[in-house]
């Protein structure tokens, strides 16, 4: 489905097949020289023929655009490198250019074995959980024509006038691009108007928590009349919805300190007693991948109230356990 913006920006709807959000936004940006393509979707025949379609739709001539990543996630970025043709560039942050690479390193799936067992989580759902992990799905050819933008650099596409705004914590490197003179913010996966943000945690990271809420800060700042998030509806009210989430955050924190005054508890039994919304009946029957998220949003959390000093952490039989301070 494809959705006219404002001139010349438009908004392709492509579906995400058996993944929870449903749907990824791709932004077109068509211009007379280059056309600029905002975040794709993924490698899969369902994201092909949706964005072909759109394109085609469109008029846009794969032979004179080029792409935005805002974060090195699956279902943004994947299906660029299929996407792009001889002349065309990736422009990406450098720190997200890591991620990937982090990705298709033979590291990645021992790190979040021992991520995960450091928590607590169990090995046989562990391993049931990374089977199905999306990483998994990460295919280009090599190499990729990134030229990577920093904090503050400005893209010029026909009209518009993007400066690249880093917000770390949804993922390490993730850039918004803001329009000042349109008001304009095309968020990726920093801000979203009817669902949260995942914010995950290795035990081997930093706080990305404590990052995402002084991005929605710095975000705070800035004059937005419109949203154009990376998933569901495109929305103005900017500042309510960043209000919004940090007052999330401030609940989930209040949550876990509940949690803990039961006693100590590693980051798996935490996450079993907390509320997640999503569709299942206890935690027993969530899925082992939902867990996988769960838990590492439960670590996100304990890593910023530990960071505050308002609980306890040691080690206890090579598991992270926490406790009230």
């Amino acid at each position: 489905m494809i959705e006219q913006i404002t001139s010349n920006l438009y908004k392709i709807e492509i579906p995400l097949p058996d993944m929870a959000l449903q749907s990824i936004n791709s932004y077109v940006i068509k211009a007379k020289d280059r056309n600029l393509i905002i975040d794709t979707g993924m490698d899969v025949e369902e994201c092909r023929q949706a964005m072909q379609a759109g394109l085609r739709e469109l008029g846009v001539d794969l032979e004179k655009t080029d792409f935005f990543i805002t974060h090195f996630h699956i279902d943004h970025f994947s299906l660029a490198p299929v996407l792009i043709a001889d002349h065309s560039t990736i422009y990406f942050n450098e720190i997200e250019s890591a991620g990937i690479d982090w990705v298709r390193s033979d590291n990645f799936l021992p790190d979040l074995v021992n991520s995960g067992r450091m928590s607590g989580f169990p090995e046989g759902e562990l391993q049931k959980a990374l089977t199905f992990h999306a990483a998994n799905k990460h295919n280009w050819r090599e190499p990729l024509p990134f030229t990577f933008l920093k904090d503050g650099e400005v893209l010029n596409i026909g009209d518009y006038q993007f400066k690249c705004v880093t917000t770390p914590g949804h993922s390490n490197g993730h850039t918004c691009l803001y329009e000042p003179n349109k008001r304009i913010l095309i968020s990726g996966d920093h801000l979203l108007s009817e669902i949260t943000p995942a914010i995950l945690s290795k035990y081997d990271a930093e706080d990305p928590l404590k990052k995402y809420l002084s991005s929605l800060d710095r975000v705070y700042e800035l004059d937005i009349e419109l949203v154009l998030p990376g998933h569901k509806d495109i929305f103005r009210n900017c500042k309510e919805r960043i209000r919004e989430l940090k007052d999330h955050h401030r609940q989930r924190g209040d949550e876990v300190i509940s949690i803990l005054e039961e006693g100590s508890k590693n980051a798996y039994q935490v996450a079993s007693q907390m509320t997640w919304n999503i569709d299942c009946e206890s935690w027993s029957s969530f899925p082992a991948l939902q867990k996988f998220f769960a838990t590492g949003e439960t670590i996100a959390h304990l890593k910023y109230l530990d960071g505050k000093g308002m609980i306890r952490k040691k080690m206890r039989e090579q598991k992270m356990v926490y406790s009230r301070a």
